[in-house]
């Protein structure tokens, strides 16, 4: 397995439109180019922090090359819209291969992905 980290500041007022369009994103990235999905934190600073999952290097890097675009617009322009800042390039922070993987998998109920 091979995970991406990725960073944003977003714009104050603007955390819960931005997860949204994470969310929608995400939903697209993992239908369109084959990931696992991510997980989406929030560091104390404010920053929020994506880990993304993906059966391999060769997969993240073919959705990485074509800027993983997906056909919902509006989703993009939220995001886009709630940014303040990104690495340079939009570059993640980190890409790591899974080495030894000891987490428990656990399928949220639809309460807690609301």
């Amino acid at each position: 397995m091979f995970v991406a980290v990725y960073w944003w500041r977003v714009h104050p007022g603007k955390e819960e439109q931005f997860r949204e369009a994470w969310r929608r994103g995400t939903e697209q990235i993992t239908r369109i180019y084959g990931s696992y999905g991510s997980r989406l934190h929030q560091d104390r600073d404010g920053r929020f922090v994506g880990y993304a999952e993906w059966p391999d290097e060769a997969t993240w890097q073919t959705a990485f090359d074509a800027k993983m675009v997906y056909d919902d617009k509006e989703a993009r322009a939220m995001f886009v819209d709630a940014v303040a800042e990104t690495p340079p390039g939009n570059a993640p922070a980190f890409t790591m291969t899974v080495t030894d993987d000891l987490l428990t998998r656990h399928v949220p109920s639809a309460e807690t992905r609301l």
